[in-house]
């Protein structure tokens, strides 16, 4: 672990530009990316906070297939609505490049001609799976197959998503091509390897000994686990027509690996980033001074804790990741995140459908962030988080305060009398926050810390609650000024400790309190959102204060400056709103119901013979009533056209007798009597199930006389 670091350099896993962000990327990376970058820029420090779209590899070619689109297309479209959702989301990125600009070709084929002159790479030939059909090597992902581990089905050719397994396509049984179907061959390719058997002491020392009590345990164990199971070479080209050129003779129609050439985003997005604003970009990656942390989702660890360290050693300038505090992943209301099932709350729709409620998502986001075990979003939890704390702890605290001080004061800060013990005790509580909060937050424990603002906001609660400046202004309203005084403390401190996690919020704040303007230390992402998206809500806290303050003063508000009005700094979430967004996703479970539902298969051949033997007919329902101590038997009265029959049903469970009075049904009349409880039912109605496992009644859809007879 480096200590008193000259700069920090922060880097967010470069999301695919396959689709949009979800809350699952929310949560496992760019939120407490932001709230690591934004603490740190609080604390003065040199940061420099880098993204981009990562716009490689075999997600975009086969999102470009399915849309029926070039794979430029398809970049172009969803880096816009990225770009634009982080934006508007205030994640606030130094830089958010694109691994499809000149500045990362370059780069990355300089990296790999780096290591290519240097001798790092092992030149093989080997068999590949080829899909005669299609013409085409298969890259990874564009085959499926049985994991020769766990037995799924559907794995992929790079990885097992049920068991997690990593995977070479060609371990797979019965591997399919997801472009025709077809069962692919073996034919012989030529390919670049990078030897990660030969970093394995290197990575022994460097994490397992080095990092043993510094890095996450999840991390740790998920590393520990693949050096364990010994290190082998990974291809770092492939046979694809999307992605970057291999830059050496013989590697024509060859791209660089997708997972070589993305974490070298960093690099050039670092480079794009100084060159913006004038600075030197290496000191930021060679200089052993600063601290590199990746903030990454757990698909991730192994290539950044095992695959970018060792390219990074084998080039030889550059520095290596102090900590890599990758979290493990959000389900959404009990299942897994999916983008392909659309089982996902979408960042911009998000973003619509409740607005100027980014912090809300947020918190609730961090409140129950996966930091070292997979945790469960709900919209009920949602809504919960948001009346029950954001609204009846922080912004209460806030409103009782300002409209108290525009009560008693016209708006101005009251000049305090002598101190109480309860008093100084609550202002040097106060005082110790910031170092908590610190503390919390610089081993990633953004959970803990936001727990720990949320205290600040109970205390300033408390104090009042105890303190009752309401009550005591009839008899001693120079009491209250000192009480109102220390309130207000408590307020202004708010308005700082809230910026990493709360940005909006501690903006608004900020300018009901009017603390004045602090954007010149922040003119970096204030220049990068007015380049990069003009139509951004600018974040940029409107404040002087800064985290110290806090710790070393008692007058961050002081006597004699007037505060704005009251306004509510966070908004009651109706049942309304959150049984809007349920119902959302059951339609969307719906759907995915009806897309995979799978028929039965053909049963036994019969002969005409068999089927001519069954006499089905028409029929309506004229009475329904449920069977005595039977949850799932109606006994129905039918019109069959030949006659009015008992029929006892079980769809009892799916049905109420009302609703299906004068139903038509389809009616197998010559099925043999039956008792059933008692009652003897003289045929059966006809059902099937839709998507959603609910019974449906099979019946014409024209209007056919009782008694039809069905051919």
């Amino acid at each position: 672990m480096i200590q008193n670091p000259k700069r920090y350099t922060i880097t967010a896993a470069l999301p695919y530009t396959n689709g949009p962000i979800h809350i699952g990327h929310l949560a496992g990376v760019y939120v407490p990316a932001d709230i690591y970058s934004r603490y740190l820029r609080l604390q003065g420090k040199d940061v420099a906070f880098i993204c981009g779209s990562d716009e490689h590899g075999v997600a975009i070619s086969m999102k470009a297939k399915k849309e029926g689109v070039t794979p430029q297309e398809v970049i172009d479209k969803y880096d816009g609505i990225i770009r634009k959702s982080f934006a508007d989301f205030g994640i606030s990125f130094d830089n958010y490049s694109r691994t499809s600009a000149k500045i990362h070709h370059d780069t990355a084929q300089e990296f790999f001609r780096t290591l290519y002159d240097n001798g790092d790479f092992i030149e093989e030939v080997t068999e590949q799976l080829y899909d005669a059909k299609a013409d085409q090597f298969l890259a990874d992902r564009f085959v499926v197959g049985t994991c020769p581990k766990c037995d799924n089905p559907e794995a992929y050719g790079d990885q097992c998503e049920k068991c997690g397994s990593s995977l070479n396509a060609t371990d797979l049984i019965n591997p399919k091509s997801t472009i025709t179907g077809e069962t692919p061959i073996l034919k012989s390719t030529k390919h670049w390897f990078l030897p990660l058997d030969r970093y394995d002491a290197f990575l022994r020392e460097w994490i397992l000994e080095g990092h043993k009590n510094d890095w996450k345990t999840n991390v740790y164990g998920q590393v520990k686990s693949w050096i364990d199971a010994g290190l082998e070479p990974r291809a770092v080209t492939r046979d694809l027509d999307w992605g970057i050129d291999v830059p050496v003779e013989g590697a024509e129609g060859k791209k660089l690996y997708v997972w070589f050439d993305a974490p070298i985003g960093y690099i050039s997005s670092t480079k794009e980033w100084a060159a913006r604003e004038g600075k030197d970009w290496e000191p930021y990656w060679k200089d052993q001074d600063t601290k590199l942390v990746h903030f990454i989702g757990k698909d991730n660890i192994v290539f950044h804790c095992i695959i970018f360290p060792a390219m990074l050693k084998a080039e030889g300038s550059y520095i290596l990741p102090d900590n890599v505090p990758a979290n493990e992943f959000l389900n959404l209301e009990g299942n897994k995140l999916s983008t392909s099932k659309n089982w996902a709350v979408w960042l911009h729709e998000y973003l619509e459908e409740f607005p100027e409620k980014q912090d809300v998502l947020r918190y609730a986001l961090t409140s129950n962030a996966p930091e070292t075990k997979d945790n469960d979003f709900t919209w009920k939890d949602f809504q919960a988080r948001n009346n029950n704390e954001l609204v009846a702890i922080f912004g209460n605290f806030i409103n009782r305060v300002v409209v108290l001080t525009n009560k008693y004061y016209d708006g101005v800060v009251p000049t305090p009398n002598e101190l109480s013990e309860v008093d100084e005790n609550t202002l040097a509580e106060l005082k110790a926050y910031p170092a908590v909060i610190s503390s919390s937050v610089e081993r990633y424990r953004f959970r803990e810390a936001l727990g720990e603002l949320m205290n600040v906001a109970r205390l300033g609660n408390k104090y009042l609650a105890d303190e009752e400046p309401w009550k005591v202004m009839k008899d001693n309203p120079e009491r209250v000024k000192t009480q109102m005084y220390v309130a207000l403390q408590i307020a202004a401190a708010l308005s700082v400790l809230a910026e990493p996690f709360l940005p909006f919020t501690a903006a608004k704040l900020s300018g009901i309190l009017k603390l004045g303007d602090l954007k010149e230390h922040f003119e970096g992402f204030s220049k990068f959102l007015k380049e990069n998206h003009p139509g951004a809500t600018d974040v940029i806290l409107d404040k002087v204060l800064n985290w110290n303050d806090i710790s070393k003063h008692s007058d961050l508000l002081p006597a004699g400056h007037k505060i704005g009005e009251a306004e509510l700094l966070f908004a009651k979430i109706e049942d309304e709103e959150i049984q809007k967004q349920i119902d959302k996703l059951e339609a969307t479970k719906t759907a995915n119901l009806a897309e995979s539902k799978q028929p039965e298969p053909q049963k036994d051949l019969i002969q005409f013979e068999d089927f001519a033997k069954m006499d089905i007919r028409i029929g309506t329902i004229l009475e329904a009533e449920k069977m005595p101590k039977a949850n799932k038997l109606l006994v129905l009265k039918v019109d069959t056209g030949i006659d009015v029959r008992t029929i006892v049903s079980g769809i009892a469970e799916s049905f109420s007798p009302e609703e299906i009075i004068g139903k038509r049904v389809s009616v197998l009349a010559n099925l043999a009597p039956r008792a059933l409880r008692g009652v003897e039912s003289q045929g059966m109605i006809l059902m099937t199930t839709n998507a959603e496992g609910k019974l449906v009644f099979v019946n014409p859809d024209a209007d056919a006389p009782n008694g039809s007879t069905v051919n």
